[in-house]
């Protein structure tokens, strides 16, 4: 059917927490794979209380770290430490497309959770596994996060600061969010394999191997043989058309002139200061780089005399490549967003509806789900084990041996 979401019929078991995992499956879901989240009993995924968490913004009633990163999933409670857990994994494998974990090796081993296992009793699966470390190596089995992982061992974090600034924690969930796609990506990738061959697979992420594909253009140079890059002075650029620069308002301006040959001319047009360009140490692209302290400083004292709302009307109207560095609340806001699609409503009855950010991997012939609520905890342990062929009777031993809770 024309309506039919592309990954409708699609059997997905999430049994990953916190942020890297969960998020891939939410990708899966926003294209209408039925993910059935699997959680500790009472308890649940940790991440459910992770907006409440300083530096976490607080809004009061509104989970909103657990909506992003599980709406459009089912709940069940399940304590895989229980010997009778098994026979519903095993039901819930055989069910599954996908199964997605990020559980440490000795864990999966220890829950008989690993792919081998589980590969047995359903050849078709595809397993997807998110480590912090790799899954080989003297640290595969230590817990990382994404700011101890991806930012701070890829080398990101000590790149992303002022030279005599200390390192700064950054966005928490950006590398785990970022890794979530490589994920999907592998999941997907695994899907089309299995179409050409009828057999499941393995897909593995982590993030370091994320965070040092980010870090890949210079971390590259070092693999080639070049010197540590260190933090680049904006006092002190290698190019001054590539810098930051503070407004009036103190706001933040960053250039970035791509082709200096051609917007240079403009720009010092743009500024008043024409003549610059007939200045021996600006007048081309190698005499810029080699002058970019006297440039830099130049430019620090004149974009000082006006605020940030005139710069914006004197570069849109020259038609230079600029940023503004925004706050959250200015994103939050900023209409752009909204009409790329970028802020999507969730689909939960109200009149003024939440709005959520998509999931950034788009087809222009496939439509979205609309993100639905993210599930309570638990929410959907009975309809689902019904849908795995429990009968109520079996339900209730399940319950009775502290296997799912009593409702």
């Amino acid at each position: 059917m024309e309506n039919t979401p592309l990954l409708d019929g699609l059997h997905v078991v999430d049994l990953a927490s916190f942020i890297a995992g969960p998020a891939a499956t939410t990708v899966l879901g926003d294209f209408g794979a039925d993910v059935v989240k699997v959680e500790p009993p009472g308890v649940g995924d940790s991440y459910r209380a992770f907006s409440h968490v300083p530096p976490n913004p607080q809004v009061e009633g509104i989970d909103y770290t657990w909506q992003l990163d599980n709406r459009n999933k089912r709940s069940i409670e399940l304590n895989l430490k229980s010997p009778d857990a098994r026979a519903v994994l095993e039901r819930l494998v055989r069910w599954a497309d996908v199964l997605v974990t990020n559980f440490p090796p000795p864990t999966r081993a220890r829950l008989g959770l690993d792919y081998e296992s589980l590969a047995q009793l359903n050849p078709r699966l595809i397993y997807a596994d998110v480590t912090g470390f790799g899954e080989t190596g003297p640290d595969a089995d230590k817990p990382g996060f994404d700011v101890t992982a991806y930012w701070a061992r890829s080398g990101l974090m000590n790149l992303t600061r002022q030279p005599t600034a200390p390192p700064a924690l950054n966005v928490f969930g950006a590398g785990d969010h970022s890794t979530a796609i490589s994920l999907f990506a592998g999941i997907m990738t695994a899907l089309y394999r299995r179409e050409k061959t009828g057999q499941g697979a393995r897909v593995t992420a982590s993030l370091i191997g994320e965070g040092a594909w980010a870090a890949g253009c210079w971390l590259q140079a070092v693999l080639a043989g070049a010197s540590d890059p260190q933090p680049v002075d904006r006092r002190h650029p290698p190019n001054a058309l590539g810098n930051l620069y503070r407004t009036a308002d103190d706001r933040w301006l960053l250039l970035v002139f791509a082709n200096e040959d051609k917007e240079v001319p403009l720009f010092l047009r743009a500024i008043g200061h024409p003549e610059a360009a007939e200045d021996p140490r600006f007048k081309d692209s190698h005499s810029r780089h080699a002058h970019a302290n006297v440039l830099a400083d130049l430019l620090d004292k004149e974009f000082a005399t006006r605020p940030l709302a005139d710069w914006r009307k004197v570069f849109d109207a020259a038609g230079l490549t600029y940023g503004v560095v925004q706050t959250l609340e200015e994103t939050a806001h900023d209409p752009q967003f909204t009409a790329a699609g970028v802020f999507v409503p969730v689909d939960d009855g109200s009149t003024e509806p939440l709005l959520t950010i998509d999931s950034p991997v788009r087809l222009d012939q496939e439509q979205k789900v609309r993100p639905r609520p993210a599930p309570a905890l638990g929410e959907h342990t009975q309809a689902v084990l019904s849908e795995l062929g429990f009968a109520a009777a079996d339900i209730d031993e399940l319950r009775t041996a502290g296997t799912i809770p009593h409702s």
